[in-house]
């Protein structure tokens, strides 16, 4: 039985390579890219690419920043009067921050899904953005709990389509090697939006009470919502879509891109014909590591969910309102600096786990800090300490990408689940912060435990990791020393389930 497995499990590994080779020709052909091009021509075209495509990028960051802007504008609202005027209880207001990441968990693995299998995703994150924009801004008009409970869900609901898509569109351009401070910098656009919500929120809740007879906290939403909106028209014609179709770039620069990431990895970026859409969602279901990185996360998110109530947690320091907007913001200046900081030093060294570790235990100091003291200067700059802790959280994000790299139907899932299921972090995490509660000492106890949860977790995942590394290694080895098909070169070692033992010579897992 065990010998009839092995030959099984060598055929498939023969199988799947003679396949993968075929592709890799076709591809070659097709694109032209067999007759390889001069060195020198392709730095110059490469170097070109990038400019292009960074440029068109950065709008990501532009519109993380109003997908925050008009998911956490509510926090500014509340201090100005939101909750008193819909008569909501604590807990009440604590649901209408929820109840956004239900809609948010439920739409982010369709979505990706879908937007795995269209050739012009650049419309899509624009007409996603448009919806949001409309719904934020009804979220000025409402009226009571109900109203707010609706429109908080339905923003959830559409604004998941962006972040799990922009990370899936960039790890289509970018090579591993490049991924995290790319990623970075699109995550700026989340840590930029919360210190500049505040300045934003400052200036226009001290201007705009009872003007045309409406509180200042309506014309929050509808200023950001009108915002939103504007940009989104944009989005459409700026933001790239596919290395195969993108206008705006040469075909050459075209082909360029899709030779990187063949290099990359060693196999196209693209699906089989055969693959039906749930083909991602069945490979991606079937690899347990993708279990232990939705645990670790949601823990961590939990530990991050200070954000939602960062002007809250500033004004424990004494302050009116608008010095406590106005000093909510530096702290996540500092953390973007930051971040940028350390995903680029993470592509330097292509190494991971203690860029994320480091940010997490610089956050930790924070909460310590700020669970041992009254004294305002150390608990300001306890709140620069956690604020920084995000900085792990990005490269994070493209460690997803780097550990389940191929198929990209199977990469378009991880990236959706793992982020919609660590949302459930940002549900419980609503709650973990009692309103009434002089200093937050529970709340800071909570998080510094989940953030223990996710070292550990974390921990789990680089062995494994390490553990796929040692296995590839081996085969490597068979293959040098002839205990493979010697014309294609297939790997024997076929008992996973996922496509982890499949890549190219040479390639490893980053940990």
């Amino acid at each position: 039985m065990a010998d009839d497995i092995s030959r099984h499990n060598k055929d498939l590994g023969v199988e799947y390579e003679k396949e993968r080779v075929e592709n890799l020709e076709h591809v070659a052909e097709q694109q032209n890219l067999v007759p390889h091009i001069d060195p020198a021509r392709r730095i110059v075209v490469e170097k070109s690419l990038k400019r292009k495509l960074d440029a068109r990028c950065s709008l990501f960051v532009l519109i993380y920043i109003m997908n925050y802007l008009d998911r956490n504008n509510i926090s500014a609202a509340r201090l100005k009067g939101l909750q008193t005027d819909l008569n909501l209880t604590n807990n009440q207001y604590s649901t209408c921050l929820s109840i956004l990441y239900v809609g948010y968990i439920l739409m982010q693995v369709p979505s990706n899904m879908f937007i795995n299998r269209i050739s012009r995703p650049s419309w899509y994150i624009a007409v996603a953005m448009t919806l949001w924009g409309i719904i934020s801004t009804c979220s000025g008009f409402a009226k009571s709990f109900g109203d707010m409970v609706a429109i908080r869900f339905l923003l959830g609901f559409v604004e998941a389509a962006f972040l799990p898509g922009a990370l899936l569109i960039l790890s289509k351009w970018y090579t591993r090697r490049e991924l995290t401070t790319r990623n970075a910098i699109l995550f700026c656009g989340n840590l930029i939006s919360n210190a500049f919500s505040s300045l934003v929120a400052a200036g226009v809740l001290s201007n705009m009470q009872g003007v045309l007879g409406h509180a200042a906290w309506r014309w929050l939403f509808w200023i950001e919502g009108s915002i939103t909106m504007v940009i989104a028209i944009s989005a459409g014609f700026i933001l790239p879509d596919l290395p195969t179709n993108s206008s705006g770039f040469t075909e050459e620069e075209r082909l360029v891109a899709q030779l990187r990431i063949i290099e990359d990895v060693g196999e196209a970026d693209t699906d089989s014909e055969e693959q039906s859409p749930f083909s991602g969602l069945m490979m991606a279901l079937k690899d347990f590591k993708i279990y232990i990185m939705m645990l670790a996360f949601t823990a961590y998110v939990v530990g991050l969910s200070f954000n939602a109530f960062f002007p809250t947690l500033t004004g424990t320091l004494g302050f009116s309102y608008v010095p406590t907007l106005l000093m909510s913001a530096p702290p996540w200046v500092f953390s973007c600096i930051f971040s940028v900081v350390n995903a680029w030093h993470a592509d330097r060294t292509q190494e991971k786990i203690w860029h994320i570790y480091g940010p997490i235990f610089m956050g930790l100091v924070g909460f310590i800090i700020s669970m041992s003291t009254l004294n305002v200067a150390a608990r300001y700059v306890a709140l620069f300490l956690q604020a920084g802790s995000y900085a792990g959280f990005i490269v994070f994000y493209s460690w997803i990408s780097s550990s389940f790299p191929r198929p990209p139907a199977k990469r378009a899932v991880a990236l959706a689940i793992i982020n919609a299921f660590s949302q459930l972090g940002n549900v419980a995490g609503s709650y973990v912060w009692d309103l009434s509660e002089n200093g937050y000492r529970k709340s800071y106890g909570i998080v510094t435990a989940m953030y223990g949860i996710t070292i550990v977790g974390f921990w789990i995942f680089r062995m494994i990791l390490m553990n796929l590394n040692k296995k590839l290694e081996e085969s490597e080895a068979e293959w040098d020393a002839g205990h493979t098909d010697p014309q294609t070169g297939a790997t024997v070692i076929m008992e996973s389930a996922d496509e982890s033992l499949r890549m190219r010579k040479g390639f490893r897992y980053l940990v």
